[in-house]
């Protein structure tokens, strides 16, 4: 039998990094084995490239349900159908109720295309290079009922060049996300960080209390 965290990744597009999790994920050591990938969008192409990796996929069309909190319990239905222990946001463009958020309290990570606190929200590249910041990057945090909030398990951090336009600097910051959020499930998913009084914990030894997950990027 699997000693292995069961994860579901909740997409609704393409699911970039989700890629990067099914390719972590192959590996026999890794801590974590995707049950299910699921999607409020039934026509997202992450659905397609899931099945054909051979992963099991669902489709919950939010559009289908009369409001926000039908949705989300016919979600949690699903997730709690295939057995899933942690949720992993990744490109899931739905704002999640305090209901669904506090019933997975400390089991749900997501990607966050900056380095929070700063730039909360949408257009995170352009608010980065209006800024004027000389560094810029991802953050893998615990969901909170606050968007882009919650407590942080790990960084990484890209330089801003002068050229850059929003599409570079997208670029850029997007090879280190397919690097760290790997990482950071890892670390979740194994009992090597947890959340606890609203801070995360790190075991000793796992090396993110050093720093170790802050990728410089800037080869």
């Amino acid at each position: 039998m699997s000693t292995r965290t069961r994860i579901a990744i909740l997409i609704s597009g393409r699911g970039s990094n989700m890629v990067s999790l099914i390719e972590a994920a192959q590996a026999p050591d890794y801590p974590a084995e995707i049950g299910l990938v699921a999607s409020n969008r039934p026509d997202a192409p992450g659905l397609t490239r899931a099945a054909q990796a051979g992963l099991a996929t669902a489709a919950v069309d939010h559009r289908a349900f009369s409001d926000r909190a039908a949705f989300e319990r016919a979600l949690d239905a699903e997730l709690r159908r295939h057995g899933v222990e942690l949720l992993v946001l990744a490109g899931f463009m739905r704002v999640l109720t305090p209901w669904f958020v506090e019933s997975w309290a400390g089991r749900m990570l997501n990607i966050h295309p900056s380095l929070l606190p700063l730039f909360r929200g949408t257009h995170t590249h352009a608010q980065a290079l209006e800024a004027g910041v000389r560094v810029h990057g991802c953050t893998v945090h615990f969901v909170v009922p606050e968007l882009d909030a919650g407590p942080i398990v790990a960084q990484a951090v890209v330089p801003v060049l002068p050229e850059d336009d929003e599409d570079s600097l997208s670029a850029r910051v997007l090879v280190q996300e397919h690097r760290i959020y790997p990482a950071a499930l890892a670390l979740v998913a194994s009992g090597r960080a947890r959340l606890e009084g609203g801070r995360v914990v790190f075991a000793a030894g796992s090396g993110a209390a050093e720093g170790a997950l802050v990728v410089p990027g800037l080869a």
